[in-house]
């Protein structure tokens, strides 16, 4: 058997009873290390958990899951993924070659930043498209991801923005600071072109950080403010807000960091 487990939010005590129970049974333990970040180290889940974890890369998984699948059809095997385990489209691979091989398995959700968000205190069924915003570098410079935001806002809807990182030693991941920091630049590039872009220096923004944790952060304020806010270590998250109800505007406020960028930069809705 396969079990494909997620472990939530990052901090060892996050995975659910029905998932340790099943990592606890398991004779192989992978630990997948490359869609999100664990806010805890390896060995703090190999206590908790009371079992060795093997850590799997991305090259592991895409090219020799085989081998992990050849386990899972004489043993039980996890893999361990944070946040939920179809977070990512690798791990939907796994279980079509899964199902290939007749090898079954058994998936165990859990929270992951794609609910998590509300916390701030808007609306799930109001978001959009989820977008991943790149490191640019000095050769490359994708706008893709702007495309996308500005379709869900025409629409009304908000836009997670997950944030990339580069592979250094240690990782090196985006803040909220410089992902609009990137958003500007392509909002003044195109304003140069002659366009008018859906999203502006004054459109509402939320900044959040390490969701789920101790030391969470939430700030919210135009996407100017943003450019210049600090939450600290990663993970960090930015939503780009589209048109807001009454409640959802009052919550923003609550994390605000000048609470009078919502006066005039707020786009409502009254149903």
């Amino acid at each position: 058997m396969l079990y494909l487990v997620g472990l939530g939010l990052g901090d060892a005590e996050d995975i659910t009873v029905k998932g340790l129970q099943a990592v606890r049974r398991c004779r192989r333990v992978y630990l997948e290390a490359y869609t999100s970040v664990l806010t805890v180290g390896k060995e703090a889940l190999e206590e908790f958990y009371g079992k060795e974890l093997i850590l799997a890369d991305r090259e592991m998984v895409e090219q020799e899951a085989d081998s992990l699948l050849k386990e899972a059809d004489v043993c039980d095997v996890a893999f361990l993924v944070v946040g939920d385990p179809f977070g990512a489209t690798t791990h939907s691979d796994l279980v079509l070659r899964a199902v290939k091989l007749g090898i079954p398995y058994k998936v165990i959700h859990n929270a992951s930043i794609m609910n998590a968000v509300g916390c701030c205190g808007l609306q799930l069924y109001n978001f959009g498209e989820t977008v991943s915003i790149v490191f640019w570098t000095d050769t490359w410079k994708p706008e893709s991801f702007f495309d996308k935001i500005e379709k869900n806002r025409q629409n009304g809807m908000h836009t997670l923005c997950l944030l990339g990182r580069k592979i250094y030693e240690p990782p090196r991941y985006m803040s909220v600071n410089q992902a609009a920091e990137q958003l500007l630049a392509i909002i003044q590039k195109r304003r140069l072109q002659g366009e008018k872009p859906e999203i502006t220096e004054n459109t509402i923004c939320v900044g959040l950080a390490r969701v789920g944790a101790l030391d969470e952060k939430i700030a919210s304020g135009t996407l100017q403010q943003m450019s210049t806010v600090e939450l600290g270590a990663p993970l960090h998250s930015l939503i780009v807000t589209g048109t807001m109800h009454p409640l959802e505007l009052e919550m923003l406020k609550l994390f605000s960091v000048d609470s009078s960028s919502f006066e005039n930069n707020a786009c409502q809705r009254t149903t």
